[in-house]
């Protein structure tokens, strides 16, 4: 990383707000319509959500599914002037399986 290799930066920042976009708990509709403002709840600790736990087998998931969208996007950029783009996509989609394929933790 020291580096700055950027597409190992932009992959794996687009795999950590797909967890914790994956972790959140999704909140009802029918609750939030036709709220008031001065109906809704004050005070500290109002805003704030238990938020999901994924488990090890999520997490694989997640990562996976984003190295799947880059690889899908890639093969779509078929004009020579995406050629860039769709190396860069592959790129990232290689460091996020690269995570997925290393040995883990002792």
């Amino acid at each position: 990383m020291r580096a700055r290799d950027k597409a190992a930066v932009s992959a794996l920042r687009s795999a950590l707000a797909a967890l914790d976009n994956a972790e959140a708990v999704p909140l009802p509709e029918a609750g939030l319509r036709g709220v008031a403002l001065e109906e809704s709840p004050v005070g500290a600790g109002t805003t704030e959500a238990a938020r999901r736990e994924l488990s090890e087998r999520g997490v694989i998931d997640v990562v996976r599914a984003e190295a799947a969208e880059r690889l899908e996007a890639a093969a779509r950029l078929t004009a020579p002037a995406h050629a860039d783009h769709a190396a860069r996509l592959r790129a990232e989609a290689a460091v996020l399986l690269t995570f997925l394929d290393a040995p883990g933790p002792a």
